[in-house]
């Protein structure tokens, strides 16, 4: 009390007292109940929109998280411009939100460079221009160097022209431009080519290179015709070559041919008089035998041929009657006795026969 000079303060009873004071008045007790709840339901509504808040980050993220490689491609995962992960087969990858995805076509590519001068080991300018197929061997060195197709091919026109210039320099004209099989060898220089661009661009950037073909093999426009002029001079001193060694070969065939002729033709005459020889005394033979047979029947053929050899076709001759040549007309066993006349006739045509 003041009078007492006492200080007041809270007693340890004085929370339940207000409570009882505050039970005792039902206005002060309800209102102090609503801002209880007021408090309560103020919580869960920021709880709900936390999460709330969370779903919708992760629903916004989760599909910056995932990506898909398709056949054909190549995947390089970056993070802040640094390559963490190289994907070479299809499928789905994962990788974290801040995190940069880039594809790169696995399939062949194939350059074509601008056709360029060149001078062959004999000094003469040509104009080359090849081709050079290629593919990405190692993606991520290929990202850090040439980072996208158009510098690739500038790279590689930049090797294959020093690698194809270096290659023609040392070779000459009739390596690529010529009609002797020995001296072409074209198809061999750009393997050598082909090998060298294979080797610097899969070390520098990540580039395989599977082929060079060689696309135009030219002269110089200013240049075409002195040249035309010397390759056909030097044509036509071949030509005359060739024509030499033909007409000195077609000399030897003919000569050979000849005296083959000559051989084959006396032994087809030897053979001849050969046969003719055996045609001749088997022929003779048969006539012996014939005339031993028939004697008469041959004086009469004898006789025959020779009338015959005796009077040409369209002679008129007169003959008497009793003319040994008609002696067979009248008489027809004129040899069987004719005796000596029969023999004179028969010798007179034997030797109108050999007539």
């Amino acid at each position: 009390m003041p009078g007492n000079g006492r200080r007041l303060g809270p007693s340890k009873n004085s929370g339940a007292a207000e409570g009882f004071r505050l039970h005792d008045c039902p206005e002060e007790a309800m209102a102090a109940g609503d801002g209880g709840g007021d408090r309560s339901t103020g919580r869960w509504r920021l709880r709900a929109l936390v999460a709330l808040a969370a779903a919708g980050v992760v629903a916004g993220t989760l599909p910056l998280c995932f990506f898909t490689v398709e056949a054909g491609e190549y995947a390089l995962v970056t993070e802040f411009g640094k390559p963490v992960q190289v994907i070479t087969s299809p499928g789905l990858g994962v990788k974290l939100p801040y995190q940069s995805i880039h594809t790169f076509d696995s399939r062949l590519y194939a350059t074509a460079p601008a056709s360029t001068e060149f001078l062959t080991l004999e000094k003469t300018p040509v104009v080359a221009a090849s081709t050079i197929f290629w593919r990405i061997g190692d993606p991520q060195k290929f990202f850090q160097t040439v980072f996208d197709r158009a510098g690739a091919e500038s790279r590689l026109g930049d090797i294959l022209f020093a690698e194809l210039g270096a290659a023609i320099g040392r070779s000459p004209l009739n390596a690529f431009v010529s009609v002797e099989p020995g001296a072409y060898r074209a198809e061999a220089i750009l393997a050598e080519v082909g090998a060298k661009c294979r080797e610097i661009a899969l070390r520098d950037y990540g580039i395989e290179v599977v082929d060079v073909q060689l696309r135009r093999f030219d002269f110089p426009k200013q240049n075409r015709l002195p040249l035309y002029a010397r390759m056909k001079s030097e044509r036509g001193r071949i030509s005359m070559k060739y024509r030499s060694e033909g007409e000195e070969e077609g000399l030897k065939v003919r000569a050979a041919a000849d005296r083959e002729k000559s051989r084959i033709l006396s032994e087809a005459l030897e053979a001849a008089q050969r046969h003719r020889a055996e045609g001749e005394g088997k022929a003779a033979r048969i006539y012996a035998q014939a005339l031993a047979k028939g004697p008469d029947f041959y004086d009469f053929v004898r006789t025959m041929q020779a009338s015959r050899n005796f009077v040409p076709q369209g002679t008129t001759l007169v003959l008497p009657a009793d003319s040994e040549l008609f002696g067979l007309l009248y008489e027809s066993d004129f040899f069987e006795r004719g005796g000596k006349a029969g023999k004179i006739i028969g010798k007179s045509g034997k030797e109108g026969a050999m007539k």
